[in-house]
């Protein structure tokens, strides 16, 4: 029988949950997936339930291993376990949880002390370079242990790296055959000195276990219950590790959300999230939707984003079916807003001053943060908060003048200005591309792919930029006095802060929250980035973008500069993701909290056509059989999945020419006219006039604007007439899978 004082605890552990949170706390039995949208309480859920079985009895503390992926998530869930009276629970990261059974059986099956374990991969890399006959400065360096880093996360080896890397889209620094010949030669490097890095902690962890059943009978005796955070960012050697720890049970919960699948680069994939009930037929599913974080307004916006996302192919579909469609619980906040501006000093002052405004009615600053896409964006924001004196921190990188590349270009322009005393005087901007280029360090060109030498790049091309701003406002000025001018910079921005307002990337702004965040420098190119080319690349922005949207508590701006340099063209538009956001939120939102639109060039303003569109009362039912429909992607489709559809495939194949048509007019991807979910809708209901048009899902006040006549008169050719109620917003084809979950 349950012990009644234990009964009694684990009760009180309950308490305070809500619905879905307790039904992940009870599910004690078996496999356990949660899809726990951004701002749920996933943290709290897990917790709770790992107390809550241990007040119970059901699992003995030292029996169980919550595993995630940084110290800091692993440090909270440890004080928060603490807290509920489950001290003894182990919670770690993947390494350190290796590493220790590492240490504690090597002993038992090498011998002697186990290998040292590096801190940096960049000695041993350089080693390898040289080695190979090759030199490489310290970027290239950090982009060669990136690939390396990836190519171990994935279990790909030197032989098959140059195949595996064009197979998955990389652009590694140098020849993927050179980089392969690199990556050996830094393998036997690390082999002749007795040393293992990170990645070969798990590697020689599950060598252990895969090839010792003794061990790995012992370690499993000791680990009978596993919980994995944030399992959308597992990659393969992680995954690998798991199942060597679980053997052939399957007492493991795992917690994830697809939509914040933004690691990709580093070899983290969510398809052992989305493929968890394939593998686990039986296994609980509990959906956390309760947004306890973010205004009615955020949410909705952040629901609008990921509603806009393609579903033209099965991979997109299934991701659609693990998406959380988060309901907001906090009461109604401040309009979200969007805010267009000239050129990137602009913004950046006016976030400044926007900001600034804030503290002033008494916004804490560290309550604050400005999210961009790429470090290099941080230098204009440093400026202008030094300029107004509002305090800030830079998160997850150097202070901009801190930064090597920065430190050295500085240099190089202190010896280039001396050089130059007495000789004929060179317009500004061309000296300094002139002394940046001298090295080889800088282009006017960006190196291909992501990693650390493009943001090396970026941060001297936000380099060569100021001094086309500083030739503006100077046009006497020389290499001397731009040089001053950059002391004064870096000597300002040096200023020591406590309470300061956060500039971050989006990626390091995982996990986090504040009040007020804006996001800014949302531009084709930018977010999007520029080398984000194939549809999975773009939708990894997409939930970048998610992220970002989704730290934000109370306000949320997000704003974009026509032109990078003042007086410069205006040749930059807007995010391709704007306009989604913009029109579909103009579908579902309406009345107070409408979002509100400012500067040149901006779409839409708070009420007007918002207001026409609120969200209907009452049960959506389902347009064949009446029932009332409960999951997000039936209520988007305005039917039952099973129930059949009268999809007009005749009219859908002509709207998917036209649009393709228009596509290529426009220079846009496909899906940024209208998405097949959308042509999906417009096939089914077959809307007769404007109105009717208006009310598809995915049809908002711009593309009526821009494809209504286009679209009716397709309509009109094909004699269709208004017989739906427009509710569609989800590819028809989904049926084709089997109604599986995901």
């Amino acid at each position: 029988m349950t012990n009644p004082t234990a009964a009694d605890s684990g009760e009180a552990l309950l308490a305070g949950l809500d619905p879905e949170q307790r039904a992940v706390a009870t599910a004690l039995h078996g496999p356990v997936c949660v899809l726990a949208g951004a701002g749920t309480g996933k943290t709290r859920a897990i917790t709770h339930r790992i107390a809550y079985a241990v007040a119970c009895g059901v699992f003995p503390a030292n029996q169980v291993l919550a595993v995630t992926f940084t110290a800091r998530a692993a440090g909270e869930m440890r004080g928060r376990l603490r807290m509920l009276g489950a001290g003894m629970v182990q919670a770690r990261t993947f390494h350190a949880a290796a590493l220790r059974q590492l240490q504690y059986f090597w002993p038992h099956t090498v011998g002697g002390p186990p290998p040292q374990l590096i801190d940096t991969k960049l000695p041993l890399i350089a080693e390898a370079v040289a080695a190979c006959r090759m030199r490489a400065d310290r970027t290239e360096l950090r982009d060669l242990a990136s690939e390396i880093e990836w190519a171990k996360a994935t279990q790909t080896t030197p032989d098959d790296y140059p195949v595996a890397a064009a197979k998955a889209g990389r652009m590694p620094p140098r020849d993927p055959a050179e980089t392969g010949r690199v990556y050996a030669a830094y393998e036997a490097v690390k082999r002749d000195r007795g040393m293992i890095d990170f990645e070969d902690v798990l590697l020689l962890t599950i060598g252990v276990l895969e090839t010792r059943p003794d061990i790995a009978d012992r370690v499993r005796d000791q680990y009978r219950h596993f919980v994995v955070d944030e399992y959308q960012d597992v990659n393969p050697l992680q995954q690998r590790l798991l199942d060597c720890w679980l053997g052939k049970r399957d007492s493991v919960c795992v917690v994830g959300d697809a939509s914040q699948t933004i690691y990709s680069f580093t070899g983290a994939t969510p398809e052992y999230l989305l493929g968890f009930p394939d593998r686990y037929p039986d296994a609980t599913l509990v959906r956390l939707v309760r947004d306890y974080r973010s205004t009615p307004q955020v949410v909705a916006l952040a629901n609008a984003l990921l509603s806009e996302a393609p579903t033209d192919t099965l991979a997109q579909r299934r991701t659609a079916r693990a998406r959380v469609e988060l309901v907001a619980q906090r009461p109604p906040g401040p309009a979200v807003e969007y805010e267009e501006y000239a050129d990137e000093t602009a913004e950046a002052e006016g976030v400044a001053r926007w900001i600034k405004q804030l503290i002033d009615a008494g916004t804490r600053p560290a309550e604050i943060a400005v999210l961009f896409r790429i470090n290099a964006q941080s230098e204009a924001y440093e400026q202008a908060f030094a300029d107004l004196g509002v305090p800030y921190v830079v998160r997850g990188v150097e202070r901009f003048f801190d930064r090597p590349e920065v430190r050295q270009a500085k240099t190089l322009l202190q010896g280039a200005a001396v050089a130059a005393v007495g000789a004929d005087p060179e317009p500004l901007p061309s000296a300094v591309r002139a002394v940046l280029s001298s090295n080889g360090t800088w282009s006017p060109t960006p190196p291909a792919g992501s990693g650390r030498q493009r943001e090396a790049w970026e941060s001297l091309a936000a380099l060569a930029a100021l001094s086309e701003e500083y030739a503006s406002a100077h046009p006497e000025a020389g290499l001397a006095e731009f040089v001053r001018e950059l002391d004064a910079r870096a000597a300002v921005q040096h200023a020591p802060v406590v309470d300061g307002v956060t500039l971050a990337s989006l990626h390091s702004a995982k996990g986090l929250e504040w009040d007020a965040v804006l996001l800014v420098g949302l531009t084709e190119g930018l977010l999007p980035i520029s080398y984000a080319e194939t549809p999975d690349q773009v939708e990894e922005e997409r939930r970048l973008l998610y992220v970002g949207v989704t730290r934000a508590r109370e306000r949320l701006r997000l704003s974009w500069a026509l032109a990078r340099s003042p007086g410069g063209r205006a040749t930059r538009r807007p995010s391709r993701f704007l306009d989604a956001l913009r029109e579909a939120q103009e579908a579902r939102s309406g009345g107070p909290g409408g979002s509100v639109v400012r500067g040149r060039g901006g779409a839409g303003r708070a009420g007007g056509d918002e207001a026409k569109r609120s969200r209907r009362a009452g049960p959506v039912r389902c347009r064949v059989c009446g029932r009332a429909l409960i999951e997000a992607v039936e209520r988007k489709l305005g039917r039952c999945v099973d129930c059949p559809s009268d999809l007009d495939e005749a009219l859908f194949e002509r709207l998917r020419e036209w649009r393709s048509a228009r596509a290529k007019e426009q220079s846009l991807p496909a899906y940024c006219v209208f998405t097949d979910a959308t042509l999906t809708a417009i096939a089914e209901s077959r809307p007769a006039d404007r109105a009717a048009l208006a009310g598809i899902p995915g049809v908002g006040a711009t593309k009526l604007e821009r494809y209504a006549d286009d679209v009716l008169a397709l309509l009109g050719a094909a004699g269709g007439a208004a017989d739906g109620d427009g509710d569609a917003d989800e590819d028809s084809a989904d049926t084709e899978d089997g109604g599986e979950l995901f």
